[in-house]
């Protein structure tokens, strides 16, 4: 039976990842004071940007709720398709227990809560998007999958720390004190969760020269299949000499992917977010 791959919105892919690999998208809601409308549909990263520069508030996201689960599982289940639905990590967001409860409803469907957000999210769909291509089953795409999560290597340098303040994830003072240094925090997502590693201190273009020599310098572990660079509104200079770093670290990656995040993930970064996700070796 064929295995359609869906995923929700904040797996971060490029609309040409998607074409390619012919996966489906749930989006979240994002809400922008009275107006509210589908991420990377109604909503885009501009949009919020503007928001909360004429309003200094911040946007807020929703889940994707059982019923839009639902209506999209039984689409693919009456075309004759079995379904795998990768949902960004519970802890974040309310959306994998919302999918739970739709595929309840019919066989043939499997969720996977990916314990990430962004292209860590991503980076499991495209391997599940391989599989498919290559005949394997949902079953067994759902199981592979689940079986990588806790190698996938999630990790951002955040330069405007006051969205994470907005969205109530650190302190006044630490954004106080970010802002003064010009301490520039590297989040990292461990077991479902975002913590703050190593902090870096200057200007961004530096800091991301420097995060990324952290993350993939002397690494002997990291799969070589794919490195998804992955950020908010920045300079593509900066875009470009981290594809120059990663060939230089890692020359045997055989894919750099270069995407932009969408508004979910945005509405918690902030412009000048930058990151580079992949997986380790067993």
């Amino acid at each position: 039976m064929p295995v359609k791959i869906i995923s929700d919105s904040t797996c971060d892919l490029s609309k040409e990842l998607i074409e390619k690999y012919d996966i489906e998208i749930t989006p979240l809601t994002v809400t922008l004071g009275e107006k509210s409308g589908k991420d990377g549909i109604d909503i885009t990263p501009e949009d919020i940007y503007r928001y909360v520069e004429e309003t200094g508030k911040l946007s807020k996201t929703g889940a994707v709720n059982s019923d839009e689960y639902e209506k999209v599982f039984r689409k693919w289940r009456d075309l004759g398709y079995d379904v795998v639905q990768f949902c960004i990590g519970s802890l974040f967001s309310s959306s994998y227990q919302s999918a739970c409860i739709a595929a309840q409803e019919m066989d043939g469907v499997y969720v996977v809560d990916t314990a990430n957000l962004s292209s860590g999210q991503g980076l499991t769909v495209v391997k599940a998007a391989e599989m498919a291509q290559q005949g394997a089953s949902a079953k067994e795409i759902a199981a592979a999958c689940e079986d990588m999560l806790d190698r996938v290597e999630a990790s951002f340098v955040v330069n405007n720390i006051e969205y994470l303040h907005k969205g109530g994830r650190c302190s006044s003072l630490a954004a106080l004190g970010s802002n003064i240094f010009h301490i520039k925090p590297c989040i990292e997502v461990i077991k479902g969760k975002m913590i703050a590693a190593k902090k870096f201190r200057g200007r961004i273009a530096r800091v991301i020269k420097n995060y990324v020599e952290d993350r993939l310098h002397d690494r002997t572990d990291i799969e070589p299949d794919r490195i998804f660079i992955t950020h908010t509104r920045i300079d593509s200079e900066i875009i470009e000499t981290v594809k120059s770093l990663i060939r230089q670290f890692q020359p045997g990656i055989r894919e750099i992917l270069d995407t932009t995040a969408g508004a979910t993930v945005t509405t918690h970064c902030g412009p000048d977010t930058l990151g580079v996700l992949f997986v380790r070796k067993k």
